[in-house]
């Protein structure tokens, strides 16, 4: 004799029922950033290429992408800024707005070199939208330090200048100024924008 397993008719819809009311309301978890309560970042005082002083909080309400590196960087410093600039592009295409609310920072190590002058043609080769700032090595070691960003000039070279070793993370920052998230420049265009659209509300 074959036994029917199947629940009854009145069984079925009050599971039925039971499960939509468990689900009535019930809100996604909100999905945590990464970098959420780390301690990164925090003012600084810098320069940017007009002469102006900059400071952290002068960007409050945006979106912030911060990267530390030097105009004289051979290969992964234009390799990451080129990057981060047609991810903004990627992303300006895709949700105008969105990529609005962001501002890109991009912070030299090499304050020896890089002038106002310096960081601003450099920003401005990669992108207009791309502020440029440097300082004192003073400044720059206290901004550096405030984002954990590790950098030490190296030995001179043939033909004379140096390199600079340097930390190359890409960090994304809300409109708090509070960590959110590390930027994959290593995956490129798209990844980088997939990044900002998943971050940026």
């Amino acid at each position: 004799m074959n036994q029917n397993n199947k629940p009854s008719p009145i069984l079925a819809l009050l599971i039925a029922g039971a499960l939509a009311l468990a689900g009535c309301g019930a809100a996604a978890p909100v999905e945590e950033p990464p970098l959420a309560g780390a301690a990164i970042g925090g003012d600084f005082a810098l320069t940017n290429s007009a002469g102006q002083t900059v400071r952290w909080g002068d960007f409050a309400g945006k979106y912030r992408i911060v990267y530390f590196g030097y105009a004289f960087c051979p290969d992964v410093c234009p390799t990451d800024m080129q990057r981060i600039a047609q991810g903004l592009k990627v992303l300006k295409g895709q949700g105008p707005a969105k990529a609005a609310m962001i501002t890109p920072l991009f912070i030299t190590i090499d304050p020896e070199r890089d002038t106002q002058k310096v960081v601003g043609e450099f920003a401005a080769a990669f992108s207009p939208d791309i502020i440029g700032l440097t300082g004192t090595p003073e400044q720059i070691a206290a901004a550096a330090k405030a984002f954990k960003v590790y950098y030490a000039k190296g030995e001179p070279v043939e033909g004379g200048g140096y390199l600079v070793d340097h930390t190359n993370i890409t960090y994304l920052f809300g409109p708090d100024g509070e960590p959110l998230a590390t930027l994959p420049t290593d995956k490129g265009a798209d990844a980088i924008a997939a990044e900002l659209d998943r971050w940026v509300k």
